[in-house]
């Protein structure tokens, strides 16, 4: 298994993903295939380009020729590819449908005609809904009450449906929410750093005591791998940290390690449909061997401080037109 398709490899989770194999495996030819929309960025994997086992291609998971053509000449794919913001769900979710569900099809069906040896499906723990009580286990029943999450909830449906169908030797990830350097800033955490900064306003929705388990990017890449190498085919493995803060909790963490005050904060409108709190049981991860390596109490200083030094990053995509104009729509709705 050493030519490894990682679709979305240009994002968050999958250029830090393709980052840690590259660095592990110096064997393996890692294969990226992003479509390069707003959440797609080349200068994530900028400190791996050169290397000679990297080899990067702009197409879209929904693109049947594509995948048919790039799918035959692989050992594994780890499919990353998604849309994942709840927020940007809510306002079009037609995106999500398609590319959620619909590329993961796309792949599903060349895997299935290519004799792929692995195929992970990287998904979340949104799909499980709004646990009040306990943590999720993967025999749990899913109830998604996003289109985000819906949208995964199908991926995941359709993946095992492939593998009691068909026999196709799959597996999925399920994690909490990743935190950790080159997240979009759009999401919380480098939203709030970004905007402290600058001393705008945080909008914390709703009454801020949502709770979310953080796991930093880096130990989530390190699941996957495990997941690829020791995990069981047909099997659901949860990712977990087990370090759940409430959103007020985060917000207060980054103001203190950017030395800002609570004035910066302002409650608005809390979102449809918004999830009170996720957790999952990562018992059967465990058992694999991994375990989380970053706390809360470390990681959240180290992306600060990541936010800080790389500035011109996020600036970059602040100031581009879809950035502004998601943001500009949301803040009508919200503020």
């Amino acid at each position: 298994m050493k030519k490894i398709l990682v679709t979305g490899g240009a994002g968050f989770i999958g250029s830090n993903f393709v980052r840690h194999m590259l660095n592990k495996y110096p064997e393996y030819h890692i294969h990226v295939l992003d479509a390069m929309t707003y959440a797609g960025n080349l200068e994530n994997l900028a400190d791996v380009a050169l290397n000679p086992n990297l080899y990067f291609f702009t197409g879209d998971i929904r693109d049947e020729a594509l995948i048919d053509n790039l799918v035959p000449n692989m050992d594994a794919i780890v499919n990353f590819a998604a849309e994942t913001f709840v927020d940007r769900s809510i306002q079009s979710p037609g995106d999500f449908i398609t590319t959620d569900v619909v590329g993961t099809f796309r792949l599903l069906e060349a895997a299935r005609r290519s004799k792929i040896e692995r195929f992970l499906h990287v998904s979340t723990d949104e799909v499980y809904g709004s646990v009040e009580e306990g943590s999720s286990l993967e025999s749990d029943p899913i109830e998604p009450n996003s289109p985000y999450s819906a949208s995964k909830a199908g991926g995941d449906l359709l993946v095992r449906s492939y593998f009691v169908t068909y026999n196709l030797p799959v597996m999925i990830t399920r994690a909490s929410n990743n935190y950790g350097p080159f997240q979009h800033p759009e999401k919380l955490i480098p939203f709030f750093i970004s905007s402290a900064m600058d001393d705008h306003q945080l909008p914390v929705y709703g009454d801020g005591q949502q709770v979310r388990d953080w796991l930093f990017v880096n130990d989530h890449c390190k699941a996957i791998d495990t997941v690829l190498h020791k995990g069981e085919i047909g099997n659901v493995y949860n990712v977990g940290a087990g370090y759940e803060r409430t959103n007020m909790q985060v917000t207060r963490g980054i103001l203190d390690a950017l030395g800002k005050g609570d004035s910066l904060i302002k409650y608005v409108a809390d979102r449809p449909g918004h999830d009170r709190r996720y957790s999952v049981d990562c018992s059967k991860l465990r058992s694999l061997g991994w375990a989380p390596e970053v706390s809360f109490e470390e990681g959240l200083p180290q992306t600060v401080k990541w936010y800080v030094e790389n500035e011109g990053w996020w600036r970059r995509i602040k100031d581009g037109q879809s950035y502004k104009d998601f943001h500009s729509a949301w803040y009508k709705e919200r503020v």
